[in-house]
């Protein structure tokens, strides 16, 4: 098959790639490298003329005073001059619903290009997409990443990109996609749980992790605990790492002497993947029900990682409470007492590491996920 990946926000289609490639299949990744996080891309379609330092007051006063996103505006420029390129594909499969990150307008007039110039397109449920920001916003999770939001409307201003998931253009553009690719898939429980019952959606189709670049790094606890708590400023809020931060203050306190605690703030990816090869323990993120791509890599070097682990996700793999990661919770407390859990018996840190590497062999293998992929594309 010629396929063609359009988007990549965490290296989810890079590692989906690397195992088509492995199954024979030709295979082309566009999309922006995602800023700082600096993706691998085949096609590169960053936006680069009004992301020069020296535009940057006049493309945010612009933004500011007319509401006028000139990125956005670039980003559809850009997508349009590769279309040429990207013809005769056997599968398209979009990262998300606004994988061209662009007006929604502009969005759904380059997709009908690119619909219509390729034989099939897939839509993967994988970012903020329309039904699972409405999912979280009418409270139909426990929790979620708009919990803070619901909490105090005062954060409004941080949930912005989100909030316009659910206006009337972007409405638009989900239904466009809707009606016109041949299915959805799911990448995880925090975008299968809202799909479920939709004609469209053709399962759950776990994330690829390619365990043939990531060592397993054994579990060493002779001397102090490593706690790492990597963190994107942008996604603070929304991804409850003040939890995190909370609990890492009591437990500095407490167990000065028995834990070494390393924080770190927008690192790009392959800097941030070798920055926590020495820890024990990992803080991901709190409003989640299943593990997101950062967590499923860590979880792969044998790292005991505090994410989400719902009982959802438990039920769907058939696994006990901490078995392979730590369901991280929004509640401080909770999460001093998993820490202390794990400080007080390190025996437990070697068994959840070895665990851990185990289920994302069984689970999220990336040849095994490719071949899940190409099943589903081949039947609809």
């Amino acid at each position: 098959m010629k396929i063609l990946l359009v988007g990549e926000y965490s290296r989810l289609h890079n590692s989906l790639k690397e195992g088509l490639i492995e199954l024979g299949h030709k295979v082309t990744l566009i999309g922006n490298r995602d800023g700082f996080k600096n993706y691998d891309v085949d096609i590169d379609i960053s936006p680069r003329f009004f992301k020069r330092p020296s535009l940057s007051f006049f493309v945010k006063a612009l933004n500011k005073l007319f509401g006028l996103n000139l990125i956005s505006l670039e980003n559809a420029y850009v997508f349009h001059k590769t279309l040429p390129q990207l013809k005769d594909y056997d599968v398209v499969q979009l990262y998300n619903e606004s994988s061209i990150k662009s007006y929604s307008k502009l969005e759904i007039f380059l997709l009908k290009k690119l619909i219509k110039n390729n034989r099939k397109v897939f839509l993967l449920s994988c970012g903020i997409d329309y039904l699972s920001v409405k999912y979280a916003f009418d409270k139909k999770f426990r929790y979620s990443i708009l919990s803070p939001y619901h909490e105090n409307k005062g954060l409004k201003k941080y949930y912005k990109h989100i909030l316009n998931t659910l206006n009337p253009s972007r409405q638009r553009l989900h239904r466009y996609l809707f009606s016109h690719v041949n299915g959805v898939i799911a990448s995880d429980l925090d975008y299968h749980l809202p799909l479920l019952g939709n004609p469209k959606y053709k399962g759950l189709i776990p994330n690829p992790i390619n365990t043939n670049k990531i060592d397993y790094i054994p579990v060493k606890t002779t001397n102090k605990i490593i706690i790492f708590h990597g963190v994107n400023t942008a996604s603070y809020i929304k991804k409850g790492n003040k939890f995190f931060d909370e609990a890492l203050e009591i437990i500095k306190e407490k167990y000065s002497e028995k834990v070494m605690i390393h924080r770190a703030e927008n690192i790009p990816y392959n800097e941030y993947i070798t920055l926590y090869d020495s820890c024990h323990i990992l803080l991901d993120q709190v409003y989640a029900y299943d593990q997101g791509y950062n967590a499923l890599e860590a979880m792969s070097k044998g790292k005991v990682v505090f994410t989400g682990a719902e009982k959802e996700f438990l039920e769907h793999y058939n696994l006990m409470e901490d078995e392979v990661c730590i369901n991280a919770l929004p509640n401080m407390q909770s999460i001093v007492e998993k820490l202390e859990w794990l400080i007080l018996n390190p025996e437990k840190i070697k068994e959840i590491s070895k665990s851990a590497r185990s289920f994302i062999e069984k689970e999220h293998h990336y040849i095994q996920v490719a071949k899940c992929c190409l099943d589903i594309w081949s039947k609809n």
